[in-house]
């Protein structure tokens, strides 16, 4: 009788497929997936990346070493001048004015759109947008054209001795219309995303309508503001387009720091026009900054509530 040995004493020998078990399918796709999400990725932020420094980086360095190639004492100098001076006070007293305006009209659109449910509401979101889509240019053509003294309104206007174009009021309107969106923009998404229960429990429970604004739409919304108010400002003092036109261009009258900025660069003062570019520049660097760290620290909150 032959006896049969033992099978745990046989040593037995796994196949590769066995001993390494093979990626699935499903997994050798997500590993190639993951390989090309990660060369698209890379390719779109090096793509990103070039476009910025070439269309932004390059221009704005080139504005501050034009600056400050001559020193500092450059922009000390121009900025004595008296003209220089009331470019600036213009500069400021038509952002004093547009933005709080925009602030205003800003709140009132997103509201209405947002907030009531009313025949024409697409209509006013679309002439919002308006703005937006259409040369600053032409925008101070059309304030030219109604508000002039050929204009529709503008004899009346002078009878009254009201000077509009030519002088700081079409100034201020032409800044307050290409900056008249930007609130609003920011404002009606907020809002939409946010639900009513709140404005109704406080009406339910007797408070006025100006109430319930201030005590609760208002604190909702005050990052979403700030956001708005700062790109207004930017806006307000950088508008070159739509003032140049209204402004009528009258040196040490009607211009403001964009318009004396063209001048200078027109009078072939290079290192002054550069110099009070960098201003501006600098200011709007630093409304963009300010936008984005109150943006990243309401983002915070959020998640610090959650």
């Amino acid at each position: 009788m032959t006896l049969m040995p033992d099978s745990a004493s046989i040593p037995r020998t796994l196949p590769a497929s066995a001993a390494h078990p093979r990626e699935s399918p499903r997994a050798r796709a997500h590993a190639a997936g993951t390989s090309g999400n990660g060369i698209v990725r890379a390719l779109l932020i090096g793509l990103s990346a070039l476009f910025l420094l070439v269309m932004v980086a390059l221009p704005l360095l080139a504005v501050a070493a034009e600056a400050f190639r001559s020193g500092v004492g450059t922009l000390i100098e121009i900025l004595k001048e008296p003209h220089v001076a009331s470019a600036f006070g213009r500069t400021a007293v038509t952002a004093a004015i547009a933005v709080p305006l925009s602030i205003v009209f800003g709140i009132a659109a997103a509201w209405s759109i947002a907030k009531f449910e009313w025949r024409g509401k697409a209509v006013l979101a679309a002439l919002i947008d308006l703005p937006l889509t259409v040369s600053p240019v032409i925008v101070g053509l059309s304030l030219v054209l109604l508000l002039g003294a050929r204009g529709w309104l503008g004899p009346t206007l002078a009878t009254v001795g009201i000077d509009v174009i030519f002088a700081l009021p079409g100034i201020v309107l032409a800044t307050a219309f290409v900056t008249v969106p930007l609130v609003a923009r920011e404002l009606i998404p907020l809002m939409e995303s946010q639900s009513r229960h709140e404005e109704e429990a406080a009406l339910s429970l007797g408070a006025s309508g100006w109430s319930t604004f201030l005590r609760v739409t208002l604190p909702n919304i005050r990052w979403g503001l700030l956001y708005g108010s700062v790109l207004c400002a930017a806006r307000a003092i950088g508008e070159f387009g739509a003032v140049w036109v209204v402004s009528g261009h009258i040196s040490g009258q009607t211009e403001t720091v964009p318009l004396l900025i063209e001048s200078l660069y027109g009078e072939y003062r290079f290192d002054s026009a550069a110099s009070l570019a960098a201003l501006l520049v600098a200011f709007t660097i630093v409304s963009v900054g300010i936008r984005h760290a109150l943006q990243a620290r309401e983002l915070h909150r959020r998640g610090g509530h959650h």
